[in-house]
């Protein structure tokens, strides 16, 4: 039940701020930040913008967006199907993996409703980093994606500490 509670606030959270984001602002306002169709939260550094993402992370495989939306579909069965081995018995296993489907769903929902996941999140760094930064701008991504990644990074750090718990007590 804890994974489908904090599966379904991401996913309304994610949904409700796309659909502010698509009915207030054109779309690729991403690419012109000087035509006033941006917000300016943090000056020169966090901005809200309206981009269609028709890949995955930092717009990968751009162009595959059915591919995209059946991997979706395909790591949702798994999660499903192998969630005694995920040990989604585990409290924390499933605040982590409802994070995590949470996002995969409501970019998912982007993908079949637009063709493209919307993305609105924008910031921009006073330095740069050549294979990541390298004009000092951060990929703009939402809320789906940050309970993607936080899902994930959950579940790698919780099954570390419990690979090394496990080491302890065979001790």
């Amino acid at each position: 039940m804890r994974l489908l509670i904090t599966a379904l606030v991401v996913f309304v959270l994610d949904q409700i701020t796309k659909v502010w984001i698509f009915n207030t602002m054109p779309l690729d306002s991403y690419f012109y930040p000087q035509d006033g169709h941006v917000i300016e939260v943090i000056k020169n550094f966090f901005y809200i913008v309206h981009i269609g993402n028709e890949g995955a992370a930092w717009g990968m495989f751009a162009g595959h967006g059915t591919i995209l939306a059946l991997f979706a579909l395909v790591a949702l069965f798994a999660i499903y199907k192998f969630r005694d081995a995920l040990e989604l018995h585990r409290t924390a296993m499933q605040f982590a993996f409802g994070l995590l489907v949470g996002g995969v769903l409501g970019n998912l929902v982007d993908r079949i409703v637009h063709g493209h996941v919307i993305d609105f999140l924008d910031f921009h760094f006073p330095f740069t980093v050549p294979w990541l930064l390298p004009d000092g701008r951060y990929p703009a991504f939402n809320i789906a994606d940050c309970g993607i990644v936080i899902g994930v990074f959950a579940y790698i750090t919780l099954s570390f500490f419990q690979a090394e718990e496990a080491k302890i007590t065979e001790n």
